[in-house]
């Protein structure tokens, strides 16, 4: 209620300083000869005269003296404002009404797209409240997987002796569980299929499995599946590996990026953009977490109040590209991979259409690097997962590639 009183007010304010001049009565014209230096120089002209007259004053000495007070008169005369004309009082008024209605109207209009209208009225010290609240009461990994809808999981269906394979290989790691190969290999396989779930669970086995002889890239791994199948959502579990990927590598880009994710999603968009910028500018460019950071650094400094513009990233010159017909064989291959990796920086940097990650896909499919095409496909299923459209365009190049089972 505070903020539109002062709002109301403020365009009032606005509109009486626009309206005051417009309103305000004209004077009564003040006549040239009003001016006490004009009066002065005319009673001088007529003293000059009665001299004359009396024969007190000679001839040439009355007539410089007139030129004298003449040109004193003439500037006199000039520096006496111009009489103003006076505009129509309904015209004058109707300005007015314009002027408070192009006030509210166009301050309302802003308001409502750089504003937020309905939104309390909420003090600093408030919001890092709410924010750590967020954070504590976020929900657990089978909350957050539960959450998921349906559309965001597509399912992929396999041939019958494929699938018959996958069972068997589920069966064989259940009545095995301390058989680390088979569970590394079910992972993979729950990965390649999206059930993102059970790879995260399969994982989870590897790591009990291998106990303190756990790489911190398997824990980097694990991350990456509990994420995936909570569609994007850091939970409790997640951050408790991330705390362990931390006190094993202090400078993780993989955990620098999601702890950036999970403080932009609990209102901490200033904490986001410091993790994500070390991660940006730090990071293998090539990386997926590189990427999916740059993808949301900016609007993550707008919303801290902070400008920050994206470092631009090395890709080959048109010189280059125009020398390619002279190279050989191994540094044309080079050359096309410098292509496809500026692809892969505009998808990152700008998005783009299924179709284009799609042409990604099968691009690293056929240089034969399976992992960026992998880590590509699992990149366009975080983004177009809820378009079953996109996921057909995407699904085909990653089996075309060899990345999905089918």
């Amino acid at each position: 209620m505070i903020f539109w009183a002062t709002v109301i007010a403020l365009a009032l304010l606005t509109t009486l300083y626009i309206a005051l001049p417009l309103l305000r009565r004209p004077q009564a014209d003040t006549a040239p000869n009003a001016n006490a230096d004009v009066l002065l120089y005319k009673d001088q002209l007529a003293e000059v005269e009665r001299d004359i007259a009396r024969g007190v004053l000679a001839t040439e000495e009355a007539e410089r003296t007139r030129t004298e007070i003449g040109r004193r008169l003439l500037a006199a005369n000039q520096a006496v404002p111009a009489p103003q004309g006076t505009a129509p009082q309904g015209l004058s008024r109707g300005i007015v009404v314009l002027a408070l209605l192009s006030t509210l109207a166009g301050g309302g209009a802003l308001y409502w797209q750089l504003g937020a209208p309905g939104y309390p009225d909420i003090p600093r010290a408030d919001r890092l409240a709410n924010a750590a609240e967020m954070l504590r009461d976020r929900p657990t990994q089978a909350e957050a997987e539960a959450a998921v809808p349906d559309a965001a999981r597509p399912a992929i269906e396999l041939p019958d002796d494929q699938k018959e394979i996958v069972t068997r290989l589920r069966q064989i790691v259940a009545d095995n569980p301390d058989e680390l190969q088979g569970w590394q290999y079910l992972s993979s396989i729950e990965r390649r299929l999206g059930d993102f779930a059970a790879a995260a669970r399969a994982q989870n086995e590897v790591i009990r499995i291998k106990g303190d002889a756990t790489t911190t890239e398997e824990l980097a791994y694990l991350v990456d599946m509990m994420v995936a199948a909570a569609n994007g959502v850091v939970s409790l579990e997640a951050q408790a590996v991330l705390n362990e990927i931390v006190s094993r590598e202090s400078d993780s880009i993989v955990a620098a990026y999601y702890m950036g994710q999970l403080y932009s999603q609990t209102d901490r968009p200033d904490i986001a953009f410091r993790l994500w910028r070390d991660v940006v500018e730090k990071g293998d460019a090539e990386s997926l977490h590189v990427r999916l950071a740059r993808g949301q650094i900016e609007e993550a400094a707008f919303k801290a109040g902070l400008e920050y513009t994206l470092p631009p990233e090395r890709g080959p010159s048109a010189a280059d590209i125009a020398a390619a017909s002279d190279m050989n064989a191994e540094d044309r291959d080079a050359m096309i991979r410098g292509m496809v990796a500026q692809l892969s920086d505009r998808l990152a940097n700008e998005g783009g259409p299924a179709s284009d990650w799609a042409r990604l896909i099968n691009a690293y499919g056929v240089l034969g690097d399976t992992e960026q095409a992998e880590a590509i496909w699992l990149e366009a299923r975080e983004v177009f997962g809820t378009s079953e459209a996109a996921m057909e365009i995407l699904r085909a190049a990653a089996q075309s590639a060899g990345v999905a089972v089918e």
